[in-house]
């Protein structure tokens, strides 16, 4: 095992795009993270050549109506304040899929039309302050799927929703209008994802290039056939939670999920410790986690984000920061590698535990 810091970021292609391996997540700002702190996050993120933003119309997260699109606002305060940045910048948002309780979204519709589509693009683009979206993402799927903690499929709960060639469509659009660049999706399945690219062979509609989706030490879902089917369709993972909610940084190890001292989500906003992330399984996995990083003479960061950092299934990886100093570790982390040994050691851990923040 070998340890590296302070690397500069190469980058990768993303379809038409080209993206370091590190992506700056931006949820947190406009609700942990305020316009100054999210100003100086994204100058250093710039400085230390992170080129791949990513943020949603539903941002600020935990979600809620009074700060639905405040994190896209700040990130378009940004570009008008720096003019150079957008052209150094991947910028990638999403649409939100059906509201799921969110009755500020649409409404609260239980559907994702095409026109909800191009108006939630425009009205994205409105408060970005920019032209064009480098990478335009359905949030979650528009039809009957287990999400968010839900382990099983339900087929009784489906029910009439605009199909994956209307949306597929609407989004070819969007590219040809020069409004979008590229297209993916988010907490897409297996058959979510050859769906959507069967489909857009088939019509000669723009073809996804990317799933973003969990993926950390104590969720590894993505493991379990979607990575053969992204290898072999040729798009790639956006990982995303890669610290699980700050429980794979060590923060939490001591007193729990409830030590507001930690100052992370879990801690902060109640509705995440009824969540897949705040489980007590989950939290008894990233303490076995974080001992073996300790073990072998790495900080439970380094460990966690370096399993995402060197996996061959992962484009890029999104971390979500709250400060300078944390995006700076997060960073410093690249170039560390991990030893077979130690690789066989999490998946000894995987084997005991399995995925308890699926």
């Amino acid at each position: 095992m070998q340890q590296t810091t302070a690397l500069p970021l190469p980058t990768r292609p993303l379809g038409p795009l080209s993206v370091t391996p590190i992506c700056l997540g931006t949820m947190t700002f406009g609700e942990q993270v305020d316009r100054a702190e999210s100003f100086a996050i994204l100058d250093r993120s710039l400085e230390r050549g992170v080129n791949f933003i990513d943020t949603a119309e539903m941002y600020s997260v935990p979600p809620k109506a009074a700060t639905y699109g405040a994190t896209e606002r700040i990130l378009g305060e940004w570009f008008a304040a720096r003019p150079q940045a957008r052209a150094q910048v991947v910028l990638a948002s999403k649409v939100a899929g059906p509201a799921r309780g969110m009755d500020w979204v649409r409404g609260g519709k239980a559907d994702l039309t095409p026109d909800d589509i191009a108006q939630a693009c425009h009205d994205s683009l409105k408060r970005l302050q920019t032209d064009v979206i480098d990478l335009y993402q359905i949030h979650w799927p528009n039809r009957n799927v287990p999400l968010f903690a839900s382990m099983y499929f339900d087929p009784t709960k489906d029910q009439p929703q605009t199909p994956i060639h209307d949306q597929l469509r609407a989004l070819g659009k969007l590219v040809q209008q020069g409004k979008v660049r590229a297209i993916g999706l988010s907490n897409e399945t297996p058959w979510g994802l050859m769906e959507f690219v069967q489909l857009a062979e088939q019509h000669g509609l723009p073809r996804v290039v990317s799933v973003q989706n969990p993926y950390c030490l104590t969720n590894r879902v993505v493991d379990n056939g979607l990575d053969e089917a992204l290898h072999r369709t040729g798009v790639g993972l956006l990982a995303y939670s890669p610290l699980a909610f700050g429980a794979l940084t060590g923060k939490y190890d001591a007193r729990g999920f409830d030590d507001s001292s930690s100052r992370g989500r879990i801690a902060l906003f109640e509705r995440f410790r009824a969540q897949r992330w705040g489980r007590a399984e989950a939290l008894a996995a990233a303490r076995r986690y974080n001992a073996l990083a300790r073990e072998h003479g790495l900080t439970p960061t380094q460990l966690a984000l370096a399993f995402c950092y060197t996996s061959w299934r992962v484009a890029s990886t999104i971390i979500g920061v709250t400060s300078v100093a944390q995006l700076d570790e997060c960073l410093d982390a690249w170039g560390t590698t991990l030893s077979p040994e130690l690789l066989a050691a999490i998946d000894a851990i995987r084997w005991d535990m399995r995925d308890p923040a699926q």
